[in-house]
């Protein structure tokens, strides 16, 4: 692994309520901030960091995204990095983790979930565990 690990939500959250400079980098796109909600840290006292790790109907751009977090964050701050699944944030820690930055941790349940065996998401996930989230 080439990165600071994998958390759970929960996890997640702990380390953000724990450690004052951690931050969270959530890296889905504009379309799921705006339809599927967002993680809320305000009773933290923090705001999270938004940064997409690729744009609706384009590919990943990690230079992009590297750019648009270290813009915000300053090296060695602890980042918590979140997408749907697991998935997009796990390469967002590796880029960031290669550029000097964090440690980098993957929410490794996402905000929704993977898919369940009806192909639904949700029942795992930020959401599911009953973190503070709102709608955009």
């Amino acid at each position: 692994m080439s990165y600071a690990g994998d958390l759970t939500s929960t996890e997640a959250w702990e380390l953000l309520e724990s450690d004052e400079n951690a931050v969270l980098v959530d890296v889905r796109t504009q379309a799921e901030w705006a339809f599927v909600g967002v993680p809320d840290t305000a009773t933290l006292g923090k705001r999270p960091v938004f940064a997409e790790w690729s744009s609706l109907g384009s590919g990943p751009n990690p230079a992009a995204f590297v750019e648009a977090v270290t813009s915000q964050v300053d090296p060695g701050t602890p980042i918590v990095l979140l997408c749907r699944s697991g998935q997009r944030s796990a390469m967002a820690a590796q880029v960031l983790t290669a550029a000097g930055y964090g440690p980098a941790y993957n929410v490794s349940d996402g905000f929704e979930g993977g898919l369940d065996a009806h192909g639904h998401r949700g029942s795992e996930g930020w959401r599911a565990a009953g973190l503070p989230w709102r709608q955009q």
